[in-house]
């Protein structure tokens, strides 16, 4: 039978009822994929000037992950020629429109059942907070879930997908800094946000941090600062230079992690990594930091910033992922637009697409 609905705000097909509800919930980074969503860079007032080097940079991302996974290349139509030309026989070229490239904030998470159906969500995107044009960006999920032909679920809230990180068993981690930040969901309490997290990612315990970077348009995701990298197991960033701008809200977060527990009772383990300094990168100002990865099958594509912090950071990564391949890509550049990795991409869980209309 049909469930479905027409969506008013967009004007599409959504299902009727919630993830949670017909069995489906948000997995972990590191359970298998079938694919990643990157968008293509798009909007010239974000890289300011370097274009041409922020193309290379997603070019050389997109590429390192092709070693492990397939890609699905958003592109403003704007940009189509000439992320084809960059990306030939590396990944699939999707013309969307799009105001910016920052694909796991604005695009669709996914989730899936027990029998392997993957369906997605569509969480609302407000540009972080109104800073920017958002318009296309938010309209992203409703093409992609026609680009792919799979059941798009709309949860009541706006919510970037940068600003968590769950292990697949219930836990969520995010921050209150973004959350709570009353330019996102100004009429929803914590238990509002942490029932809306439930009914869409299947979520029965959420960790909160404090904050995430200073100076971040993001407003604090934790994608920058922390994520869970196993079951009970969170990388953390710290610094032990008191001067510098994130020491406290670093040693506060971990301080909340050293008493929490997960969805099943169970203490955290806690893995530090080095944040570097902020500093400027060709006269712009950026926060290097190794949070921000990708987890591909197989794989772990990791950033780096040409600092003498880059060793031992990738090093932690590699003891971390003992049994993936961690390459490394220098995204300073990308650092400039204010993201990394993490932000630029979108995992696709593995299984079969549950289609439309199906239900």
């Amino acid at each position: 039978m049909e469930d479905s609905r027409r969506d008013e705000g967009r004007g599409e097909a959504a299902v009727i009822g919630t993830p949670y509800g017909n069995g489906l919930s948000m997995p972990a980074e590191w359970a298998p994929h079938k694919g990643c969503l990157v968008s293509w860079p798009c909007n010239t007032t974000t890289f300011r000037g370097l274009m041409n080097e922020a193309e290379s940079a997603y070019a050389a991302v997109i590429g390192s992950i092709a070693k492990f996974e397939p890609l699905h290349v958003v592109s403003d139509p704007r940009t189509t020629r000439v992320a084809e030309e960059s990306l030939e026989g590396v990944a699939t070229v999707l013309p969307i429109e799009l105001d910016d490239s920052w694909i796991r904030d604005n695009g669709p998470i996914f989730t899936t059942s027990p029998k392997g159906e993957v369906a997605m969500v569509d969480f609302g995107f407000n540009g972080w907070g109104s800073k920017q044009p958002y318009l296309k960006d938010n309209d992203v999920p409703r093409a992609l879930s026609n680009e792919f032909d799979v059941e798009r679920y709309e949860a009541p809230m706006v919510l970037e997908g940068g600003s968590i990180s769950v292990d697949g068993e219930g836990t969520l981690l995010t921050t209150e800094q973004c959350l709570l930040n009353s330019n996102r969901n100004p009429g929803l309490s914590r238990a509002d946000i942490e029932q809306n997290l439930r009914d869409a990612l299947g979520i029965t315990k959420v960790i909160w941090l404090g904050q995430g970077h200073a100076d971040d348009m993001t407003d604090g995701h934790v994608d920058g600062v922390a994520c869970f990298c196993a079951p009970k197991a969170i990388l953390i960033a710290g610094t032990k230079d008191s001067s510098d701008p994130n020491y406290e809200s670093l040693r506060e977060n971990r301080m909340r992690l050293e008493t929490s527990t997960d969805s099943k009772g169970r203490s955290i383990e806690i893995i530090d990594i080095i944040q570097p300094r902020p500093r400027t990168y060709l006269g712009h100002n950026i926060t290097p930091g190794y949070i921000n990865h990708y987890m591909a099958n197989a794989g772990v594509v990791a950033p780096e910033f040409g600092i003498p912090e880059d060793a031992p950071a990738i090093e932690t990564l590699r003891s971390v992922y003992a049994d993936r391949e961690v390459v490394s890509v220098d995204i300073s550049v990308i650092e400039t637009g204010g993201g990394g990795i993490h932000c630029i991409t979108q995992q696709i869980p593995d299984g079969e697409f549950a289609r439309r209309k199906q239900r």
